[in-house]
């Protein structure tokens, strides 16, 4: 039988411009829907829980784990694409830059990791953590951008954000075929494992 293998991104986060972005917190919305999960007893199958050692990221596997009794494995190759050259950047400046970045994945945007350095680098992060766990329910828990960049590669699309996970905070997933690699279904919110 096909083994599940899933991607999340973490939810919603709060926004601080004085801290660096890699180490903002889940917002307490963000939090409860991750607590929310954890508690429905949708992935306790899991076996093994791959993360980015971005805070956000490790807030939401923490949660998960317990509720699974798997060890969180932290993968810093998973962090989402590199933006440190600009900071943060206020709503619409950080919009232009993302769609910048999915646009010409092979041009840096102010100094930002380019779209095809981020996939690169997210793909053999992945397939590592695949080929080291080879049987089990995987679980990798990770980032909007460079997750959208894992969909594009796993489904051999071309590198777009209309294959994005969208508005909303994040708090989404992937199924990907344990065989082949291939998404099963566009991004789901993380509610849907437990609710019909």
């Amino acid at each position: 039988m096909t083994r599940t293998i899933r991607y999340l991104t973490h939810p919603q986060v709060t926004i601080d411009p004085d801290i660096p972005v890699p180490e903002w917190s889940l917002s307490v919305e963000g939090a409860k829907r991750v607590t929310n999960l954890a508690e429905s007893g949708a992935l306790t199958l899991t076996q093994y829980i791959y993360s980015s050692d971005e805070t956000k990221a490790l807030q939401t596997a923490g949660p998960l784990a317990a509720d699974t009794m798997a060890d969180v494995l932290i993968r810093a190759e998973m962090r989402e694409n590199d933006r440190s050259a600009t900071g943060y950047l206020p709503s619409d400046a950080f919009e232009a830059h993302a769609n910048a970045f999915f646009d010409k994945p092979d041009e840096s945007t102010n100094g930002w990791e380019t779209a095809i350095a981020a996939q690169t680098r997210i793909v053999a992060a992945v397939k590592a953590a695949i080929a080291e766990a080879p049987h089990g329910e995987i679980l990798f828990v990770g980032h909007g951008g460079v997750g959208t960049l894992l969909y594009c590669a796993f489904g051999e699309l071309d590198i777009d954000r209309v294959h994005d996970q969208g508005p909303g905070g994040g708090g989404n997933f992937v199924t990907y075929d344990g065989d082949t690699l291939k998404p099963l279904h566009h991004w789901l919110p993380m509610e849907s494992l437990y609710r019909s």
